[in-house]
């Protein structure tokens, strides 16, 4: 497949006319062709109105229909073999490893979607019988989820595949019969343009309304304001900067129809050691941490930003222990050289707060872009003091923080913003800390962990990966696992409607074969 460096919008391909952008491999500097034609508010304007275009008629279309565009999309990203993964490696600097896993990730979420939909337990299909006897007498009653309306979603940076063009937030959207404008990171417009291009082609080939999916450049904030304030719009999936998230929620709050922004944004993921397990594991989990922190390059989201401990012997057993593991872990290329120069500023800032001592390094950095493994360590005061060392540091990056006692260590809990994750380092002997700090950490973050560590975010049904602000903007969402498809429906109630008016998920014989609630009780197909 050629990469044209051409927008998508429906089914024709536009050459954007508002500047040219080239992606850049961040392990050698070097641009990449071909040159990207930026798009104007007129592209956005083209591609919101098919999408509202294609709206009534897409999200009518039968679970099958979906579920089977879906897979279709699975198979076309698949079927791109070497090519995807050579030009995602290129833009992002990620080894091809890494990426044939998340391309594996990216289509395993298409196809969870497809048996979410067939399965249909997101409609959430209720029936409340007529009770004319009563009094007051009840109507019929009966309810669904619809689609919410066309989605706006917004490329990121860390993960070119498995959070973008056809990532999470798309594959949930278009699984709930929404569609889909896209807006590309511009750290990865071949790769960005390659996906685009197999969903623009499953459009077609399911013979879909063309305004199901179009993709969208932009070299500015312009584009994707205008895209968020576009009336077509009814919801915005992003992963990115608390900055450019809350950006994309002010725009979305001051339209004359403010709409939900699903945003994840920051979070550094406490790691709680409790004294038990860290007197019995403390050199153990210090080499397994530093291996978590520096996986990626520390580039993801859930990377182990702040670690916890009780002063004394076995903290500094644990803290000796990562150092010396992180004095073997070799500087690696960063996604951008943005990213990178954000990642050192970081880095001098953390080293330079009064009560911060670096106690830490990877190896030294030589490449273009190349990060090295930082590991700062601070007392439970000084933490609680510094609004600064909570900052998310976007890279292979974490701060120690010794604490004198347990009420310190719940201090420092309840002094924790919103996070994505919060994991416990514990034995069975810490049982009783841990329940303690359990119900700060239930409202801190929306996955606990145990024993393990949180780089690891798996696409199921039980994972939540959101969290209270500033991790997302809506602890009530997850971007990743089945849930995700609740952020982009919504209920609708059905009073009195004759049995030939309702949708099929309503209708008295049940012909989509549903488990349903009807007057209280579930009934299986």
């Amino acid at each position: 497949m050629n990469i044209t460096g051409e927008m998508l919008i429906g089914q024709i391909a536009v050459r954007g006319t508002e500047g040219s952008l080239r992606a850049v491999n961040p392990a050698t500097n070097e641009t990449i062709a071909p040159d990207f034609g930026a798009g104007s508010t007129a592209a956005v304007e083209q591609a919101c109105k098919l999408a509202q275009q294609a709206f009534d008629t897409y999200r009518e279309t039968t679970p099958e229909q979906r579920a089977q565009f879906l897979e279709e999309i699975a198979t076309g990203i698949l079927n791109l073999g070497p090519q995807l993964i050579e030009r995602a490696s290129q833009e992002s600097g990620l080894p091809a490893a890494r990426l044939e896993g998340e391309r594996g990730r990216t289509v395993g979420q298409l196809r969870l979607f497809a048996k979410v939909i067939r399965d249909g337990h997101y409609l959430s299909a209720t029936l409340d019988s007529a009770l004319p006897e009563r009094t007051p007498p009840r109507s019929d009653l009966r309810l669904r989820k619809i689609a919410i309306g066309p989605v706006a979603v917004f490329g990121a940076s860390n993960f070119p595949l498995a959070f973008s063009v056809a990532g999470g937030d798309t594959a949930a959207a278009l699984a709930a019969g929404c569609p889909v404008v896209v807006k590309t990171h511009n750290a990865h417009p071949g790769t960005s343009e390659l996906v685009g291009r197999v969903i623009q082609q499953a459009v077609a080939a399911c013979r879909l309304p063309a305004g199901v999916f179009s993709l969208i450049i932009g070299s500015g904030n312009e584009v994707g304001q205008a895209l968020v304030s576009h009336p077509a719009i009814k919801a915005v999936g992003f992963t990115g900067s608390r900055q450019g998230g809350l950006a994309l929620m002010r725009a979305a709050a001051q339209r004359r129809e403010p709409i939900p922004v699903y945003a994840e944004m920051s979070s550094i993921n406490p790691m709680f050691l409790l004294p038990n397990a860290l007197a019995a594991r403390a050199t153990q989990i210090g080499s397994a941490f530093a291996d978590s922190l520096t996986m990626g390059v520390g580039q993801f989201c859930t990377n182990p930003g702040l670690v916890i401990g009780l002063a004394g012997e076995h903290l500094a057993q644990f803290q000796e222990a990562a150092s010396n593991a992180l004095k073997a872990k070799a500087a690696g290329t960063m996604l951008t050289p943005g990213i990178h120069s954000a990642y050192l500023a970081g880095v001098e800032r953390m080293q330079a707060v009064s009560g911060v001592d670096a106690v830490g390094r990877g190896m030294a950095a030589s490449a273009p872009c190349a990060a090295q493994a930082a590991l700062f360590s601070t007392d439970a005061v000084t933490f609680l003091a510094s609004e600064q060392l909570e900052d998310e540091i976007f890279g292979p990056s974490s701060l120690i923080v010794a604490c004198k006692d347990e009420d310190e260590m719940r201090a420092v809990a309840e002094h924790l913003a919103g996070q994505l994750t919060a994991t416990l380092q514990l034995d069975a002997a810490d049982h009783a800390l841990a329940k303690t700090l359990l119900p700060t950490l239930e409202r801190k973050a929306g996955r606990i962990l145990v024993n393990g560590f949180p780089t690891g975010v798996e696409v199921s049904y039980a994972m939540v990966h959101g969290g209270p602000f500033p991790a997302t903007s809506d602890s009530r969402s997850t971007s990743v696992g089945a849930s995700a498809i609740d952020r982009f429906v919504r209920p609708v109630c059905y009073q009195d409607l004759p049995d030939a008016l309702l949708p099929a998920a309503l209708q008295d014989g049940n012909p989509l074969g549903l488990t349903r609630l009807v007057d209280g009780a579930l009934h299986t197909a």
